[in-house]
């Protein structure tokens, strides 16, 4: 195929004004120099600093999504570009606000009989106390609508959950307790609705934050994950059903873990995933023989509208 003709002029959206802008440069980056390499004629749009109008206004025909966090992960930028009719890459309005929004997700699941760790929503420091006799330790605390790890708190003790409250009420006013589940993490990566090899993730002293995802080489990522063939399988339909269930499309990546029971609970839904050297996607990717290009091209072909 000829992409250039057949794609027309492309705005990889990248950047933003969410807590994720530093990551989204760089996968939005990442993915414009892997278009231009296929033959696209694409461009880099960064929403922060441009009225979305021009993208109508200068000819774009498609919208390569590279946004992380609200703004753009969350169907508002998905909502514009639907009233702008562009097609544009990843799920519609709302798959991106179900999966965005870490809470309703899990009713969602719940509701569905899928397995996700069981949750509260804080309701400020009032009764933190009492969520963690509820919930039982150790926790989770976290922002309801942040992704990349950031705000998030693993709370061993009563005694810390204020102070886990207090950093995570800092990038949402809502904000989830969740019950940790021990055991190790796997990630399982979405491209044109298939689910590809699982990778599993061992991250220094099981800390996989927005340092250990981004900036160091200390995390581990095993890919085949060494998992028997019908267990992987297994989780990957869950994955794929749990996807499916918020009403997401396209691409995306769903983390899970396994408990010691080896029991999978589904954590959260990821519908514009990092594109950057660390990420995981284009790794999954790989062991299927798909290369980073191939892979941005691969995603390009979904855009739509509605």
């Amino acid at each position: 195929m000829s992409a250039a003709t057949d794609f027309g002029k492309v705005a990889v959206l990248l950047g933003g004004g969410s807590a994720e802008r530093e990551i989204s440069l760089l996968s939005g980056n990442g993915v414009l120099k892997a278009l231009k390499s296929k033959g696209v004629d694409a461009h880099a749009f960064d929403p922060a600093e441009r009225d979305l109008f021009e993208l109508k206004r200068e000819g774009y025909a498609r919208c390569f999504i590279a946004l992380h966090g609200r703004g753009g992960e969350d169907g508002t930028m998905q909502g514009a570009l639907e009233v702008l009719g562009i097609p544009y890459t990843g799920s519609g309005v709302l798959g991106s606000a179900l999966a965005m929004d870490k809470a309703r997700a899990k009713l969602v699941w719940q509701a569905s009989g899928l397995p996700t760790p069981a949750y509260e929503l804080l309701d400020g420091v009032g009764d933190i106390q009492g969520v963690a006799a509820r919930l039982g330790l150790p926790l989770v605390v976290k922002p309801v609508k942040e992704g990349s790890s950031i705000g998030i708190t693993k709370v061993r003790a009563a005694a810390d959950l204020e102070e886990a409250y207090a950093l995570a009420v800092n990038y949402d006013r809502s904000v989830m307790a969740e019950k940790l589940v021990e055991g190790p993490e796997y990630t399982a990566s979405i491209v044109a609705d298939a689910a590809l090899p699982l990778i599993r993730i061992e991250a220094p002293q099981g800390n996989y934050d927005y340092q250990n995802k981004y900036f160091t080489d200390d995390t581990k990522y095993i890919c085949p994950c060494n998992l028997p063939a019908s267990k992987e399988a297994d989780l990957k339909a869950l994955a794929l059903e749990s996807f499916k269930l918020l009403g997401c499309a396209g691409w995306g990546r769903i983390d899970l873990m396994l408990d010691s029971k080896d029991e999978p609970w589904l954590l959260e839904v990821n519908t514009s995933p990092g594109m950057t050297g660390h990420s995981l996607v284009p790794m999954a990717a790989r062991a299927v023989g798909i290369s980073y290009e191939e892979l941005c091209v691969k995603i390009l072909e979904g855009a739509h509208v509605g």
